[in-house]
Order: structure tokens, then C-alpha cells, then sequence
């Protein structure tokens, strides 16, 4: 593509505006639903770790501004959700998470800043080219964990859709940037297309997979309840083979009380021989 310097940063800067914000909307269901079920902290850790070498990596390459914040503004708010997996995945206490997800982000902030002065006096090309292609396969294995999430759980939850398809958009812009720059950056372009590629997999797996899962619960609720039905059914047949036998006791305590009314007492018999023995005399 010819180079244009407008086109660079008006796509350079919808790919920060989206990676400045594509975190808040999980940020904001893992608060909203008090839970980080189904997210996977590896995912939110390796991710803000990459935004760190990427951010390196833009700073030494002399990036577009756009490109320079974007990252810094990701490992901030991949921190932050780092800290929610903390506080309501593990169980951690709030403090405890603060400390985690504050500690993990100022470690970061400091090796960036060590590593840009370190880079830049030799300009290394190695070292420069290693920053870039490391925070692409952190960005892969972050990703690889939460597929094991949704393999596990055969359906993708605790990860906002919207949180997905943002960030898709802005590796989509900021692969638009790069095109439209004077050299175009492939170790960049790779870092991008990786993040494009994975979040269109998660993408797609919920549309596959989630209205398969909810499927399946209503088949489970309606076996359940079917099941539950057929137990009610059967309870009052194993009462019934009792009946018959309070009819036969019944029977015969009526049969003993009409014999017992009708069979002559011993004093009446004799009194009866009494009174035949007179009459003879």
C-alpha cells in the first residue's frame, strides 16, 4: 500500500481506542457477576506480560504515538482483571489482590522503562525483533489456556463476547496502521494477526458451541423432571399389596367378633344342664 501518514494514524488510533477499552466490558461482568468463572487468569496475566514486551518493542521501533500507548493502557487493564481471577476466582483477600495485581503491574512498568534505555544506545536488531516476537507467542499461550477453559466446559462463559470482538477490532485497525506506514513492521503485523486470529477462534466456538450447551441443559432439566415424575408414579404402587392384607385382618376380626357373639359362654352351658336335670327329677 502507499504510504500515508493520515490513514497511519487515524488507524492507529481506533486500534488504541479499542485496546484501551476491549478489556472494560469483561472488567466489568467479572464485577457485575462477582465471579471469574471460566476465565482463565493464565489468559489476563500472559496478555498483560505481552503488552509489556510489545510495549517495548514500540518504543525502541519509534512506532506511531497511538501504537506506543496502546499497550500500556492493555497491561493496565489486563492487571486489573488479573486481580479480579485473584479476588474472586481463588478467593483471595481484596488487600491481597490490590497488592497482587498493583505489584504485578509496577514490575512491569519498571522493566520496560530498563529495557527501553538498555536498547537504545545499541539498537540491537536481535534483541528488538525477540521483544516483538516473544509478546506475540505470550499472546498464543495466553489464549491456548482459555481454549482449555472452553474445552473443559464445552462452551465459552465468564469471557465477554464484546471483550473479544474490541479486541479483534483493534488488531484489525492497527494492522490497517502498519500497512500504510513507510516500512511495514512484520514482527508487529504478526503480534496483530495473532490477536485477530485467536479472538475470532473464541469467537466462533461460542456461537458453535453455547447454543449446543444450552440445548443440552434443557434435555438434562426435562430428564430430570421426567424422572422425577416416574418416581412419584411408582410410590403409591409399592403401598397397594398392603391393602389387601388390612382387608383380610379386617375380615377376620369381624368373622371372631359375630363367633364370639353367637358361641355360648361355659357358665351358660352349665346353667343350661341345671335346669334339664330339675325338669327330669
Amino acid at each position: 500500500m502507499p504510504t500515508n501518514a493520515v490513514a497511519e494514524n487515524v488507524f492507529g488510533t481506533l486500534g488504541t481506542v479499542c485496546w484501551s477499552i476491549q478489556l472494560v466490558p469483561q472488567v466489568w461482568k467479572s464485577y457485575r457477576d462477582k465471579s471469574t468463572e471460566g476465565l482463565s487468569d493464565w489468559l489476563v496475566l500472559s496478555w498483560g506480560i505481552a503488552a509489556g514486551f510489545l510495549g517495548i518493542y514500540a518504543i525502541v521501533q519509534n512506532l506511531n504515538i497511538p501504537l506506543i500507548v496502546q499497550p500500556q493502557l492493555f497491561a493496565l487493564l489486563c492487571m486489573i482483571s488479573w486481580g479480579q481471577c485473584q479476588y474472586y476466582g481463588s478467593s483471595r483477600p481484596k488487600w491481597q489482590s490490590l497488592l497482587l495485581g498493583g505489584g504485578a503491574l509496577a514490575l512491569l512498568g519498571v522493566f520496560e522503562v530498563a529495557m527501553v534505555f538498555a536498547l537504545r544506545p545499541s539498537m540491537n536488531a536481535s534483541a528488538i525483533r525477540f521483544f516483538g516476537v516473544f509478546s506475540s507467542v505470550l499472546l498464543a499461550l495466553g489464549l491456548s489456556s482459555q481454549y482449555y477453559e472452553i474445552y473443559q466446559r464445552k462452551e465459552v462463559i465468564g469471557v465477554s463476547i464484546a471483550f473479544m470482538t474490541v479486541d479483534l477490532l483493534g488488531g484489525v485497525f492497527s494492522d490497517l496502521s502498519l500497512a500504510f506506514k513507510p516500512k511495514f513492521d512484520s514482527v508487529a503485523a504478526a503480534t496483530y494477526t495473532v490477536v485477530v486470529v485467536m479472538d475470532g477462534v473464541v469467537i466462533l466456538l461460542a456461537w458453535i458451541l453455547n447454543p449446543l450447551a444450552r440445548r443440552r441443559r434443557a434435555r438434562e432439566a426435562l430428564a430430570l423432571e421426567a424422572s422425577s415424575m416416574d418416581a412419584e408414579r411408582t410410590e403409591p404402587a409399592e403401598d397397594q399389596p398392603a391393602e389387601p392384607e388390612m382387608r383380610e385382618q379386617g375380615q377376620v376380626s369381624r368373622t371372631r367378633k359375630i363367633r364370639s357373639g353367637f358361641e355360648p359362654s361355659s357358665t351358660t352351658r352349665s346353667r343350661s344342664w341345671q335346669f334339664c336335670g330339675e325338669a327330669q327329677r
